[in-house]
């Protein structure tokens, strides 16, 4: 169970599978005979067991497999067998990624250009527990490989960071936490480092996939988007954090105008004023009571807008655009210039502000 849900059970991260699969085939190795179980050192010092899944020995090398539990959480790589090939070599432990690991091809990452996408501190578990089973003096080449990686990362942001090839090998705490709100935005701010580190100062940020791929159609330079989802407020703060001068929120209507209202969590568990906040700015233009009641009414932000484009009001989503920035800049401490670009979902470009034609300019968007 997990201790933040206990209605939900907690797994091990692919970082903790590699490690112990790589322990159980270098035990097999050095003591001769196959082992059902292993038990490895989670970087918080907690003592787990994992049940080897398939084990392959001869006298120079063995390979082991473990699956992965990922609990309840709903991870694209849980039930996937993540292997390890164990070789005794020289005098210290080498860890290189085999099929279905992703390689590294642009910087930002935790991981090394050209190297696999095995993160420090699964690297490091992988090490260490090797090493307990090694006779003093000896060394090891360990080869961690996902026979369906390449097929599974089309399902993640490998893509899109520069990892081809297949998925990473990741955690840091070497549990899943079911549906961990921490965990997704670490999978996201990567792209955030990734763009620094590829010497841009300035950012798109859009929820979603179809954001990204307008983005990149309007001319928006590819390495200078990240997605959000729905942690709007912490890709901000990390954008700051790390040296980003200009942001443009690039989004649905029906997901940014809830920035203007001072939402920073878009998710609607946590709040939802979407109507509210969209008949309070369109009040500001002083039209007739019953459009606004026809946008209280309304079931769906996409019905909000055919009403205000009806009744000619597109001004109210450069007022919402305006409004979000603002409200974007004060969550930062004015320290970030916002620019906000609305669309909706037939791809159309509602409306926009001045920021975001300014950061425009430098990221590669102008209106079409």
């Amino acid at each position: 169970m997990d201790a933040q849900n206990p209605k939900l059970r907690s797994g091990y991260t692919t970082g903790s599978c590699a490690a112990a699969a790589a322990k159980a085939a270098a035990t097999s190795l050095i003591k001769g005979e196959k082992v059902d179980t292993v038990q490895i050192t989670l970087p918080g010092g907690e003592e787990v067991t994992f049940q080897v899944s398939s084990l392959n020995v001869n006298c120079q090398k063995a390979s082991a497999g473990i699956v992965k539990d990922a609990g309840d959480d709903p991870d694209v790589t849980h039930g996937t067998t993540i292997w390890a090939e164990v070789e005794l070599k020289g005098n210290e432990i080498q860890v290189k990624g085999g099929k279905g690991v992703g390689t590294v091809t642009k910087p930002g990452l935790s991981a090394p250009v050209g190297g696999p996408a095995i993160n420090p501190t699964p690297l490091k578990m992988i090490k260490d527990e090797v090493k307990k089973v090694l006779p003093p003096g000896k060394g090891a080449e360990v080869v961690i490989s996902v026979p369906e990686g390449e097929k599974l990362a089309k399902k993640t942001l490998n893509p899109k960071l520069g990892i081809v090839g297949g998925i990473s090998i990741l955690g840091t705490t070497g549990i899943v936490r079911p549906m961990s709100d921490e965990a997704y935005i670490n999978s996201l701010i990567p792209q955030i480092h990734q763009t620094v580190a590829l010497g841009y100062n300035h950012i798109v940020l859009t929820p979603g996939g179809m954001g990204n791929k307008m983005a990149e159609k309007m001319g928006v330079n590819r390495d200078c988007i990240a997605q959000t989802s729905n942690f709007i407020g912490m890709m901000l703060t990390e954008s700051l954090k790390s040296g980003i001068k200009g942001a443009v929120l690039f989004g649905h209507i029906g997901k940014l105008i809830k920035v203007a209202a001072g939402i920073f969590n878009t998710h609607s568990k946590v709040a939802d004023a979407r109507k509210e906040t969209l008949a309070a700015y369109t009040a500001l233009e002083g039209v007739a009571p019953e459009i606004i009641t026809g946008i209280m009414e309304a079931n769906t932000a996409e019905e909000g807008v055919e009403i205000l484009k009806r009744n000619k009001l597109e001004k109210v989503f450069f007022r919402i655009a305006e409004a979000v920035s603002k409200r974007a800049e004060e969550h930062c401490s004015g320290e970030i210039k916002v620019g906000t670009v609305l669309y909706s979902l037939k791809g159309e470009i509602l409306g926009y502000d001045n920021s975001a034609l300014e950061i425009g300019e430098v990221v590669g968007w102008k209106p079409q």
